[in-house]
């Protein structure tokens, strides 16, 4: 009958061959050397074979051996791999974690947070980047509106900003308030970029109500910051974030438009990172901390009108 042995046994016999010796080995693995001795005695013994020729001067594999000390290497580089992966969980964080934001989102919702996080995670040092580019692996986390068909990365949804029809009141003014969705075709209109599909169809609820209104925008761009800078000038009405219309709404220097209906949520906003920083505790404070603080960001706010 086979003796019991263990994989531990395969990792002893590897440092035995690596330090070219059991009494390095035994100083290595921080074991007796008699230790050491008897589980490469152990190992042989399961085996059937001799793996090791032993002389006054050295050791040197058997035939067999050569075939096992590759498998036993495989043991002990996976063992230290696993501890290296347990230090970097428990040990200090060091180095700045990277961060890149679409710029318009990263202004407004991310902006605030920073000091925010730094307060709560003092030992997690950031660097951050308004940038809409994500190309290259320069960076640890990415906020974006879109998700990246790399296979290598891993997305958290953080949350679809409510969106809302909305004007200057010199324009309403001039052109006149829609009363209704189809009213709509008579204004000059600001919206995201359209999808494939052969014309602009925007969807509105009111209650039980369904609308569907085809139209023909003045401006279809797929930058919400062009469309509000757009609509701020009093160029027609536009189909916003509802957060980047909250200052404006508060001081009346900008309307809701068909105030009673609902329209689909703006682009929804993701966190990215690669697979690999999956364990890091950085990035695992640092999108926890953006689940937890952007979704209430994007909550409108009750804007009254007088």
């Amino acid at each position: 009958m086979n003796a019991i042995w263990a994989p531990a046994h395969l990792a002893v016999l590897a440092k035995v061959v690596d330090l070219n010796g059991f009494s390095a080995a035994a100083r290595a693995l921080g074991v007796p050397k008699a230790a050491v001795s008897r589980a490469v005695a152990d190992l042989e013994k399961a085996l059937g074979v001799r793996v090791l020729e032993r002389t006054t001067r050295r050791i040197a594999l058997t035939a067999e051996g050569r075939l096992v000390y590759p498998h036993a290497k495989r043991v002990v580089d996976e063992s230290d791999a696993a501890r290296a992966v347990i230090a970097k969980l428990q040990g200090p964080i060091e180095g700045p974690l990277r961060v890149v934001a679409d710029p318009i989102y990263g202004r407004v919702l991310l902006t605030p947070l920073v000091p925010r996080f730094l307060e709560r995670f003092p030992d997690v040092p950031l660097e951050v980047a308004m940038d809409g580019a994500v190309a290259g692996q320069d960076w640890d986390v990415a906020i974006r509106t879109q998700l990246p068909s790399d296979h290598s990365l891993s997305s958290r949804l953080l949350g679809a900003p409510p969106a809302l029809l909305c004007a200057t009141p010199a324009y309403l003014q001039q052109r006149g308030e829609p009363a209704r969705p189809e009213d709509l075709r008579a204004h000059d209109l600001l919206m995201p970029e359209a999808t494939d599909l052969p014309e602009f169809r925007l969807r509105l609820e009111r209650g039980l109500q369904r609308a569907e209104i085809p139209l023909a925008p003045k401006l279809a761009v797929n930058d919400p910051a062009v469309l509000h800078a757009a609509m701020a000038a009093g160029l027609g009405i536009a189909l916003l974030p509802e957060f980047l219309c909250r200052q404006g709404l508060a001081t009346n220097r900008i309307a809701r438009v068909l105030p009673g209906w609902t329209v689909p949520h703006a682009a929804a906003l993701y966190a990215l990172y690669p697979l690999a920083l999956e364990g890091d505790p950085r990035v695992q404070r640092f999108v926890e901390f953006l689940g937890a603080n952007i979704v209430p960001a994007l909550t409108p706010a009750q804007v009254t009108r007088g």
